[in-house]
């Protein structure tokens, strides 16, 4: 199954709910991830632009962005994005394909 990193950041709502009653949203998000087939591998909490990141394993892009909307539309969230990731291996046969084709392609001239 493919990879995918979810980022993340609450509403300042969904911030004062956590500090008001601390809550696990690992254990949140895990039976939402599994609905779609997929399984949460990590949730952590971080600083910087986004309050979460999330490596999430899912059978395709389909049940990925269905998760995603799903706690999109939960209203808990200020913004998230979803990046689809690929192993260092699939990257070198891509690089290997990329090598065997690269001349297909002209750049723009002036």
């Amino acid at each position: 199954m493919p990879f995918y990193l979810f980022q993340a950041s609450y509403t300042p709502t969904a911030l004062k709910a956590m500090v008001e009653n601390p809550q696990d949203r690992e254990a949140a998000a895990r039976p939402l991830i599994e609905a779609v087939g997929g399984k949460l591998h990590n949730l952590f909490f971080c600083f910087g632009t986004h309050d979460i990141v999330a490596l999430i394993e899912a059978p395709d892009d389909m049940a990925m962005a269905a998760g995603a909307f799903a706690v999109g539309a939960s209203g808990a969230l200020s913004s998230g994005s979803t990046t689809k990731l690929m192993s260092a291996g699939d990257a070198v046969k891509a690089m290997e394909v990329a090598g065997k084709v690269s001349g297909a392609y002209k750049p723009a001239s002036a």
